[in-house]
């Protein structure tokens, strides 16, 4: 198999993973390492959602990304809003993810939001999920 469709189904295996598990097997974060949620998300009339926060993360032997996703009549449907590649330095950085949400409109008003340090680490080869820091925040979708 070619590396490049190779490397796009381990990404996508890790992906789907990494949204089946993350919650349940995400070690607490290290004291070094956070992620963080801003109490204010913005709604476009599209649908289109934009949520940030800061991170701080160290350590790293793969692509890290912080993702996020956003729920609000059911936890358990939540909606996948983006993700921003991350820098492991020790320092403390902004994140923002925007995405359009089409299969279920939001509205402004009270939400849940996850945000969670995901680095593909290399383990025999593939890819794996590795956890970094995860934080859930209820928040407030507004109008921008």
């Amino acid at each position: 198999m070619p590396l490049r469709p190779a490397l796009s189904a381990a990404l996508g295996s890790a992906a789907l993973l990494c949204a089946a598990v993350a919650p349940a097997t995400a070690a607490p974060a290290a004291p070094s390492e956070s992620v963080t949620v801003d109490p204010t998300g913005r709604l476009a009339d599209d649908g289109t959602v934009t949520l940030s926060g800061t991170y701080t993360c160290t350590d790293a032997t793969g692509p890290v990304f912080v993702s996020s996703s956003v729920s609000q009549d059911s936890p358990n449907y939540r909606h996948g809003v983006g993700g921003t590649m991350a820098v492991c330095d020790g320092a403390k950085h902004h994140w923002e993810n925007t995405g359009k949400v089409t299969s279920e409109k939001l509205k402004t008003g009270a939400a849940h939001v996850e945000a969670t340090i995901m680095e593909l680490r290399p383990q025999g080869g593939l890819p794996l999920p590795s956890f970094h820091a995860v934080q859930q925040q209820d928040v407030t979708l507004k109008k921008g």
